[in-house]
């Protein structure tokens, strides 16, 4: 059963599933798709190529899989993909992919305050939180368990890593590794985020293990080269040292610096 309000347009290719509610004012496109137990709120816009997954609630006044803000985008079929359990709040704008991935994704368990937008092709991770306002551009990659504060703006094609916590008001125009906490300006590594890992089951270990990490690459001065040099050589191997090098290896923009190496820089 659908509750389809009959103020509400929805078109009647749309594949809406089971026990989905739609208020007042809503508009749903042809090539849509939403899975049971979604809650559409009033005055929600959803275009053609958005996939929605089970038990999601969208809010008052979001669009959602908006053709890209791109000059390149030629009108090629794309998607927007959303997971379960997603919270997407009042006024969000979320855009469909381009031709470089043909998709923006949004994991499941994720939360996106008021205002947030995100922009073509980029790639949220599971149980994501985006604060109030909070703009990403396009290409960028958020890992799973991050959190970003109210009001920061990410630049195109910057990675944030898994875990990450970025302090509000931040302008990441780096790439954030995993695990960490990042603030200040310019966004500089501003230790690890120890309590966010414990509520999340790591260990003392584990936790102890990152931080010697990060001590290395960003609180004693080496350079990246020297510091993963350093890192291969005396720290033990774990999984959290693996992800964290596969993420340096990876890092197309440069990561953000230790905040002691950018006072030595002034």
């Amino acid at each position: 059963m659908v509750d389809n309000h009959t103020l509400s347009f929805v078109h009647p290719n749309a594949q809406i599933g089971a026990n989905v509610t739609i208020e007042p004012f809503v508009t749903i496109k042809e090539d849509v798709v939403i899975g049971e137990g979604t809650w559409i709120g009033s005055n929600v816009t959803i275009m053609d190529g958005v996939r929605i997954g089970k038990n999601c609630k969208i809010f008052p006044g979001a669009i959602v899989g908006a053709v890209p803000q791109d000059l390149k985008f030629q009108g090629e079929e794309s998607t927007l993909e959303i997971g379960d359990n997603v919270i997407i709040r009042e006024y969000c704008t979320l855009n469909r992919g381009t031709l470089a991935n043909y998709k923006t994704e949004i994991g499941s368990n994720s939360l996106l305050m008021a205002y947030v937008h995100v922009a073509h092709d980029c790639v949220i991770g599971k149980n994501c939180i985006l604060a109030n306002n909070v703009n990403l551009a396009g290409h960028i990659e958020v890992g799973d368990f991050a959190v970003l504060g109210g009001l920061t703006a990410v630049h195109q094609f910057v990675k944030i890593g898994q875990h990450a916590m970025v302090g509000g008001g931040s302008l990441v125009r780096k790439d954030i590794p995993p695990f960490v906490k990042a603030a200040r300006e310019p966004i500089s590594y501003a230790g690890v985020n120890s309590i966010g890992l414990r509520r999340r089951g790591f260990t003392e270990e584990q936790v102890h293990c990152i931080q010697d990490i990060y001590r290395v690459l960003f609180v004693k001065g080496n350079n990246t080269t020297q510091a993963i040099k350093a890192i291969k050589d005396s720290i033990a191997d774990c999984k959290e040292k693996e992800q964290i090098l596969t993420f340096i290896a990876s890092s197309t923009r440069g990561l953000m610096k230790g905040f002691r190496q950018l006072n030595g820089n002034r």
